[in-house]
């Protein structure tokens, strides 16, 4: 067999790495992780072959195996520059379409070895890269910025749709229309609805298209008592209280009253199919507008339990004795859903109050899959209807999906046939989970394309910048400020995910379940019941906001802003985070802020799915660089109160000595500043004054 000018010129130079002298590994120099130029293709199918690559510092080791399902694979050199060597192989093929593999690097008598950790002597395996061939998830999701909308708190666009006074009775009081948009929530807010609905987020897609934003999530949108809606009355249509009431009769409840099933007026929007039908057009002619402005819709599906108000148990009775609808749960032994609940009891109906409640509310119904193909089924069809036509949204927010079911094992069964169901009828569909702790188990290709990224994410620069748990329930001083704990935190959280999973999380700095990441910087620990609403509002503060955004814009992931955010909204826990949009209120520098550090997230190829690399870290300070092939990117935070020199190595992400690193924007507590500087690299380091509580960015391009 002849061998080509390339296996020979490799020979070579294998022979050169033999019989030379080398210098010892330069460690920093090495790198490889599961992005496109170090693993191609980057989502492969089980036919497809595999390339990895690693990088090493030129001229500098010996040999290199990728040690691949315990076989060892000798790894050719493929070209060199001046700063590294690359080595490729084609992993052996694998029958069941699932890769473990990390890296062995001989130099002179020393070996090491690489895996998601880096450079590590001893191997823990848990950290060893991996594959799963046909794990497919969307690209339009990588890198997205997603604005997450709580509905009834950003803008009411109709009123003649607003939940009445005493409309209905829930968890201890009659409903309240609050005509004070500026009001702030009560603790006990759930009864309380302040008018937004979907005519008033259609009003402003315009500035949430200018914003720079890719995709909406909604909180939930179907039927439901409450103003969060985590607690489904109809997983068949939209509420008519965001959509559209056409029919409008009856009487409220009198005052005193807190019978529900005398509440004409609610039962009448809420039950009516012309209310409910109209509705669900409004909904499909807003994702069709959103879709037209080039935008995507994701809902938010609440599977593991429903509401007491639910058909399917109605323990209210509004359903009981209406044209159309069949006896509940609660209200007969013979209801066509009764297996849908758990009950304990078998002798109580009717009026059965014996059911299993989620975490024991008894106003959040467990539902009951392993005794009940029948709701199985339901579910799977409402996991199509919302991603086919004509509503055609593009996937699912999973709420509490580790609790589903009863057993761990039925709810990974649940979730299997429930990504099978959306990815069959929509295969660019989302399926994004909530869930806090390690989620490997269900990011295997078969279930969830990813999570909200809590530990990866939220709590790691929280801490740092901080010091504040995300509830704002503590304070932890030895995490303010601690470069170890939190790249720690971050290398451990981040080996959890397939490269797929990682680029596509939902990266959060707040949300309708966590403080105001804006409260969080004024260091207080508190709750609106303890301290009151304005506490959340005081000493915060707006430079060390703006380092936690550019955090959020310039690391792997999926930028998501939970509304308001960017026009300076505070806010403690729930239920003080879902205040009301500030309109006419706005902290326009702040979202000026915004709409530059989202174009400059966007135009570079390095921050949309580059990889990452920890480049610095001192008290108070990180610094990490991204990078593709082509483009550097180096991100520097710096939390003291005082000027800071410091010294970044920027040559082992590929910046050249005696090149410029051009500075694009700088954020400080006084402001940010988009004029551009050229800083010089030399002898492989890029030297540097950083202000007092900033973010700079920092690009460099062939």
């Amino acid at each position: 067999m002849t061998s080509s000018f390339v296996d020979i010129m490799n020979i070579q130079r294998q022979m050169q790495y033999i019989f030379q002298a080398k210098p010892a590994i330069n460690m920093p120099a090495i790198f490889s992780d599961g992005t496109e130029f170090y693993r191609s293709p980057a989502q492969p199918t089980a036919a497809d072959d595999i390339r990895v690559r690693i990088r090493t510092a030129t001229s500098n080791v010996d040999m290199v195996f990728v040690i691949v399902n315990g076989q060892r694979v000798d790894m050719e050199l493929e070209k060199s520059d001046k700063a590294f060597d690359y080595f490729v192989a084609v992993l052996p093929h694998s029958d069941q379409g699932k890769y473990e593999y990390f890296f062995e690097i001989h130099g002179g008598r020393v070996v090491c070895y690489y895996n998601k950790l880096g450079v590590v002597r001893d191997l823990n395996p848990d950290y060893n890269f991996e594959i799963c061939c046909d794990f497919f998830t969307p690209e339009w999701a990588r890198g997205a910025v997603i604005y997450q909308i709580f509905v009834d708190r950003f803008a009411n666009g109709d009123l003649t749709n607003d939940v009445k006074d005493n409309e209905y009775y829930y968890l201890g009081s009659g409903s309240r229309n609050v005509k004070d948009w500026g009001a702030y929530p009560e603790s006990m807010d759930v009864s309380r609805f302040y008018g937004g609905d979907l005519l008033g987020v259609w009003n402003k897609l315009d500035y949430l298209q200018e914003l720079g934003v890719d995709v909406i999530y909604f909180n939930p949108l179907f039927v439901s008592p409450s103003n969060h809606k985590y607690d489904i009355q109809d997983y068949d249509y939209i509420d008519p209280h965001y959509g559209r009431i056409v029919v409008d009769e009856g009487e409220c409840l009198k005052d005193g009253d807190t019978v529900n099933k005398h509440s004409e007026r609610y039962i009448s929007r809420v039950t009516d199919k012309r209310n409910l039908e109209a509705s669900n057009k409004f909904f499909a002619d807003l994702v069709a507008e959103i879709h037209r402005r080039g935008m995507k819709v994701i809902l938010d599906g609440v599977f593991n339990h429903c509401g007491s108000f639910n058909k399917w148990l109605d323990k209210e009775c509004i359903y009981e004795g209406q044209e159309g609808y069949q006896p509940g749960a609660y209200v007969s032994a013979d209801s066509p859903y009764r297996s849908f609940f758990r009950f304990h009891n078998e002798y109580e109906w009717p009026y059965n109050n014996s059911y299993d409640g989620w975490w024991g509310h008894d106003t959040l119904p467990k539902l009951n899959y392993e005794d009940s193909p029948k709701l199985y089924e339901y579910i799977m069809r409402i996991a199509r209807k919302w991603v086919s036509p004509p509503y055609n949204c593009d996937g699912w927010r999973l709420d509490v999906a580790a609790d589903l079911g009863y057993s761990a094992e039925f709810n990974h069964r649940f979730w299997k046939d429930f990504r099978k169901n959306v990815k069959e009828a929509n295969p660019n569909a989302i399926v994004l989970a909530e869930h806090y702790g390690d989620p490997k188990e269900w990011l295997r290709g078969d279930e969830w394309d990813t999570v909200m990224n809590y530990d990866a994410f939220m709590e790691p620069i929280t801490w740092f910048l901080t010091g504040v748990e995300k509830h704002s329930d503590e304070f932890r001083g030895d995490l303010l400020g601690n470069p170890d704990a939190f790249f720690g935190a971050i290398r451990h959280h981040m080996s959890r995910f397939h490269q797929q999973s990682l680029e596509i999380s939902m990266n959060e700095l707040s949300n309708h379940d966590h403080s105001r990441f804006l409260t969080r910087t004024n260091r207080r620990v508190g709750r609106t019941h303890t301290l009151g609403p304005h506490a959340a509002e005081e000493n915060v503060n707006k430079g060390v906001f703006r380092e936690a955004v550019v955090f959020q814009m310039t690391w792997p992931g999926a930028p998501t802003i939970y509304y308001g955010d960017e026009a300076g909204l505070c806010g403690w826990t729930d239920p003080d985070n879902r205040r009301t949009y500030p309109w006419g209120h706005e902290d326009q520098e702040l979202i000026a802020f915004h709409r530059d550090i989202i174009k400059i997230h966007k135009s570079y190829d390095a921050l949309m799915r580059g990889s990452v690399r920890k480049l610095y870290g001192d008290h108070k300070i990180i610094c990490y660089g991204r990078f593709t092939d082509r483009q550097r990117v180096v991100v520097i935070i710096n939390s003291n109160y005082e000027e800071k020199g410091i010294a970044i190595p920027v040559a082992i992400i590929g910046v050249p000595n005696g090149g410029f690193m051009r500075q694009i924007m700088l954020t400080t507590e006084d402001g940010y500043f988009m004029e551009q500087r050229n800083h010089l690299v030399k002898d492989d380091m890029l030297k540097i004054q950083v202000p007092k509580i900033s973010a700079m960015v920092l690009v460099e391009e062939d």
